[in-house]
């Protein structure tokens, strides 16, 4: 069953909930709670939602939108902005995109960098800095406390044990209801209280004072003497303390799952405290005009041909990898069409200009080409034997 929640990130309470079988994706499930949406509201979400018409079903709601693009997408700089941002266009919606570097190190001198791309109609830089609003995506993360509230904390693990749909939809409702009490009767305590964060109330506290007060059956017994406001007694007196910023590795606790192998990313294996942030916005990367044309390399020496010129610019550091755009734009004599037909068997097989590949990867174009033809700069290799000539056979 594929769950899809609208989450409040302050109280993490639910704005708008849907559920249904596997078979439709999370953006379809998300659609259904685009009514909800209102202008007064910023919309968080992560990559998985980065999508052209996406984006443009939650602009037409008037809500202000903060998410993440993939690292890969290629959007036109229309604009510089003073804090490093820029302005562009996705679709016909005109946004802000904020490219961010982030250094964490972590309790132990542990450090680890990670790249973020983040897309935001709240065009105006010096009312929303780049920064700010890095530092506002995190909040995203209130969403995935909520689901392990869900998950984890109500359920104790235990799966829903209806088996028709009815009584799954049952369940799912009757779970989702108490989720919202308990945080309404979160939010209702620490209003009481001005000036105390809800992330401070312990929702373990908040199921445990409940499931008392059911089995006690308070306000069903005569001759109870439980006062009213029990719930909101208790987390008052046993309040966390301010969340400390921590970090540790995401896990994927399926064993069948095809992400269960932990990535190697420098995060921590355990939780650990972060003693410092770093946030740097980076200046959006410029085009550079690509050549117009190739230089002519039939009357010049071996060593000034661009086959030889190409292999002595990856030798200098063989583990950067490069593009066929980058070389043509190093050299200036080189242009693109001429890269994609010389580089490798994978451009030797496409002669149509439609049929070019796409931007290089690991094992694709120039990287295999080179991998057997780097020798050529030490080792000389024998000239091949001229190729025999048919001969005539005289005239019967």
């Amino acid at each position: 069953m594929e769950l899809m929640t609208l989450v409040e990130t302050g109280t993490r309470a639910l704005i708008g909930a849907v559920f249904g079988p596997t078979r439709e994706g999370e953006t379809d499930y998300t659609r259904r709670l685009l009514h909800l949406l209102t202008p007064d509201m910023v919309v968080l979400w992560d990559k998985s939602f980065d999508s052209n018409a996406f984006l443009a079903q939650v602009h037409a709601t008037d809500a202000r939108i903060l998410g993440r693009l993939r690292n890969n997408r290629r959007i036109p700089v229309l604009a510089r902005l003073v804090d490093g941002s820029y302005l562009s266009t996705i679709g016909a919606v005109r946004v802000r995109v904020v490219d961010a570097r982030i250094t964490v190190t972590a309790a132990g001198g542990t450090t680890f960098t990670g790249t973020y791309r983040l897309v935001t109609t709240l065009t105006d830089a010096r009312r929303h800095p780049a920064a700010a609003l890095v530092a506002l995506y995190h909040q995203w993360w209130e969403h995935e406390s909520a689901y392990y509230a869900l998950r984890h904390t109500i359920t104790a693990g235990r799966v829903l044990r209806s088996g028709d749909r009815p009584g799954l939809e049952q369940e799912m409702w009757s779970l989702l209801t108490l989720y919202q009490l308990l945080r309404t009767a979160m939010v209702n305590a620490v209003e009481s209280r001005p000036g105390t964060d809800p992330d401070r109330c312990g929702f373990i506290i908040a199921v445990h004072a409940a499931r008392d007060q059911v089995v006690q059956a308070t306000g069903i017994i005569a001759d109870s003497n439980e006062k009213s406001g029990v719930i909101a007694h208790l987390l008052l007196a046993a309040l966390l303390p301010p969340r400390r910023p921590r970090v540790s590795t995401r896990k994927v606790r399926s064993p069948i799952s095809r992400y269960s192998d932990r990535r190697d990313d420098g995060t921590p294996d355990r939780s650990r405290t972060v003693t410092a942030l770093d946030i740097s916005v980076l200046e959006p990367w410029s085009c550079s005009p690509l050549p117009t044309a190739s230089r002519d390399d039939r009357n010049i020496t071996p060593a000034e041909r661009r086959r030889h010129r190409i292999l002595v610019l990856l030798q200098e550091d063989s583990t950067r990898l490069r593009r066929p755009r980058d070389i043509a734009v190093h050299f200036g004599d080189i242009t693109l069409d001429t890269m994609y037909r010389r580089a490798g068997p994978m451009g030797r097989q496409r002669t149509h200009p439609q049929d070019r590949p796409q931007p290089l990867r690991r094992h694709d174009m120039v990287t295999d080409f080179l991998a057997g033809a780097r020798k050529s700069l030490t080792t000389p290799h024998p000239c091949p034997s001229p190729r025999p000539r048919p001969t005539r056979r005289p005239w019967p």
